[in-house]
């Protein structure tokens, strides 16, 4: 049950991480949402999402690491 759970916390921040990349792309590509008023506004909501879905995943597997002592910094 934890595993799945832990799974589903992964999975939502990085569908979020890569709604922001699929945001950048359509940005460079000329395909813009009819929400975001300009193509520079797209972009930067766009770079948001996929640099805080990466953050949330890159610290939930430090935190995991660290928990289980299984860092690899020299102490």
């Amino acid at each position: 049950m934890y595993r799945i759970i832990a799974l589903l916390m992964l999975f939502i921040p990085g569908a979020i991480a890569a709604f922001g990349i699929k945001l950048m792309r359509d940005t460079v590509f000329d395909d813009y949402y009819p929400i975001f008023m300009y193509s520079s506004i797209q972009f930067i909501f766009g770079l948001l999402l996929f640099i805080g879905g990466l953050l949330f995943v890159g610290g939930f597997i430090v935190h995991r690491d660290r928990k289980k002592h299984r860092s690899t910094e020299e102490k």
